[in-house]
């Protein structure tokens, strides 16, 4: 049943339809496959596996029944430990939150619910679900699916990790400062951060939502850039509690045309160098889409006005009223240069950070500059895997576009997946 651990999250939904495989085989190929990894990853930190096979079972007989299903009908899935989860444990590697059971879901679980995923349990996080490195003393630290000495990344790393496994073919994370991209990148799976109020942060540990922090979304990671676009549908629109959600339609990325974008791109920010395969990397995906009709041009956005407003941000009550006024200023000012600076561009494409996965406790105090920009701006981004490093460690790209066009980088992703490979298997997990 390993083969079901490989697909993705589309196609395991459209096999369920159509009666091709069971719910149970699905969700117990993933059971099988979260004990043959975790014990070397630590990626999952509670498992429901009774009541996931228990809602695989009601799965089928819905299906066997002829009732109407939703669009992830019988299909596992798995979130980050901040979100609340009904009757499952959610510490969010707190110690005083360790027994912590919630009543109620998550809005975003609850919707994954609603659309008939299936629930397989929580992925692990730092404590609070809030930093560059998946350890908590709780669960302890998660490990790299590449290479079990090194860093999945954080926050979201414990799904990242479980997904690009096996274990998961898609789950939910958060992002703030890059904590769903960076371990998108370091695990070489897929992952979307969307545009600031597009999706609720309600029963989000840590996440008020609102305008209480406008930089931090909940989003989707797979292994695939279409199950991205498919689990962003599920997930996005307004609950009626979240007040900084927008009620906007979700565009189809297949509708977009590759040829013919504008596309800006810049291989180094001019403080955090690439090593050269990285460098190297962002070169070739700008040049594929070049070859498929887009225009590229090399040049590097006005990130640099950005640097010192999210240090800012997180010691705002340390800052006096006048400080404080001057900080948004700022910010206010930043997010207007992109802007102008993005009347003349449909996509930026650019690396998600300066190298791959690096070992655990190396230091790294670089590891979100690419990434904040565009958690200031609170623009769309998607990353996908484009390359490998010589040690044969995942390369991936951003994929910024314009507020709430998604579509657009999720259309540019695909396009890189399919010619540049996208998503592989971490062999040395089946050794």
């Amino acid at each position: 049943m390993e083969e079901y651990s490989y697909l993705s999250a589309t196609e395991l939904a459209a096999r369920l339809r159509r009666g091709d495989v069971s719910a149970v085989d699905v969700v117990m190929a993933h059971l099988e496959r979260i004990a043959a990894v975790n014990p070397q990853l630590n990626a999952v930190v509670q498992l429901d596996a009774e009541g996931a096979l228990t809602q695989a079972r009601a799965a089928d007989a819905a299906l066997a029944q002829g009732d109407s299903v939703g669009p992830l009908h019988g299909v596992p899935f798995t979130v980050k430990d901040v979100m609340e989860t009904a009757g499952i444990v959610a510490a969010a590697g707190i110690p005083e939150r360790a027994a912590f059971v919630p009543a109620e879901d998550a809005v975003v679980v609850a919707r994954m619910r609603a659309a008939g995923a299936i629930l397989l349990g929580k992925t692990n996080c730092p404590p609070g679900g809030g930093g560059g490195d998946t350890d908590n003393p709780v669960y302890g630290r998660t490990n790299n699916p590449y290479d079990i000495t090194r860093t999945p990344g954080g926050s979201s790393g414990g799904e990242a990790t479980i997904i690009a496994a096996g274990g998961s073919p898609m789950g939910l994370g958060s992002d703030s400062g890059g904590s769903i991209r960076v371990p998108a990148h370091f695990c070489g799976v897929a992952g979307l951060k969307p545009t600031s109020g597009r999706v609720p942060n309600t029963g989000v540990f840590n996440h008020p939502g609102g305008l209480s922090d406008p930089r931090t979304q909940i989003g989707p990671l797979a292994r695939f850039v279409e199950d991205l676009a498919l689990v962003f549908g599920v997930i996005a629109g307004p609950d009626g509690r979240d007040s900084g959600v927008v009620p906007l339609p979700v565009t189809d990325y297949r509708a977009v045309r590759v040829s013919g974008l504008r596309v800006a791109c810049y291989a180094d920010d001019g403080v955090a160098p690439p090593t050269a395969e990285t460098g190297a990397a962002t070169l070739m995906a700008a040049q594929v889409l070049a070859d498929f009709g887009a225009w590229v041009t090399e040049i590097c956005p006005p990130i640099a006005a950005s640097r010192g407003i999210t240090e800012r941000y997180w010691s705002m009550s340390t800052l006096t009223g006048a400080q404080v006024e001057t900080l948004f200023g700022d910010w206010d000012a930043f997010r207007t240069a992109m802007l102008v600076f993005m009347a003349d561009y449909d996509a930026i494409v650019c690396p998600v950070d300066a190298h791959p996965a690096p070992r655990h406790g190396d230091p790294d105090p670089l590891r979100f500059n690419y990434t904040l920009p565009y958690s200031l701006t609170g623009w769309p981004v998607v990353v996908v895997r484009v390359g490998s490093s010589p040690e044969g460690l995942p390369n991936g790209v951003q994929i910024i576009a314009n507020p709430w066009r998604e579509h657009v980088a999720l259309a540019v992703a695909r396009r890189l997946e399919c010619v540049l490979g996208g998503w592989q298997p971490a062999r040395s997990l089946n050794d």
